[in-house]
C-alpha cells in the first residue's frame, strides 16, 4: 500500500476551526485538507476567511504523505494558540 492511501485512510485528513470573539466582531473559518495529486504527490490545502464568505485557498504540494501531515499538524499548532477551536467544541 502506498503512503498516499495510507494518509488518505487516516482520521487527520480534513479540519475545520474557527474563532469567533463577539466583542472584537470577530467570525473566522480556517480549514485544512489533505489532497492526493495526480503526481503521486500530496497537497496541503487550505482556506481561510470570514465566515459567510468564500475566504480564499492556498495549496502546497509535498513529496510524500509523511511531511504533509508535518505540515497539516504544524499549521493546526499554530491556528490553535491563537485561539481557534474545532467546529465541535
Amino acid at each position: 500500500m502506498s503512503d498516499t492511501r495510507i494518509m488518505i485512510e487516516s482520521d487527520k485528513t480534513h479540519l475545520d476551526l474557527v474563532r469567533i470573539v463577539p466583542s472584537e466582531n470577530m467570525a473566522r473559518f480556517y480549514g485544512i485538507a489533505l489532497q492526493p495529486t495526480l503526481f503521486g504527490e500530496v497537497a496541503v490545502v487550505r482556506c481561510w476567511g470570514r465566515i459567510g464568505t468564500r475566504g480564499r485557498v492556498m495549496a502546497i504540494t509535498y513529496p510524500d504523505a509523511e511531511q504533509a501531515v508535518d505540515a497539516l499538524a504544524k499549521l493546526e499548532n499554530m491556528k490553535r494558540r491563537r485561539g481557534y477551536v474545532t467546529t465541535d467544541e
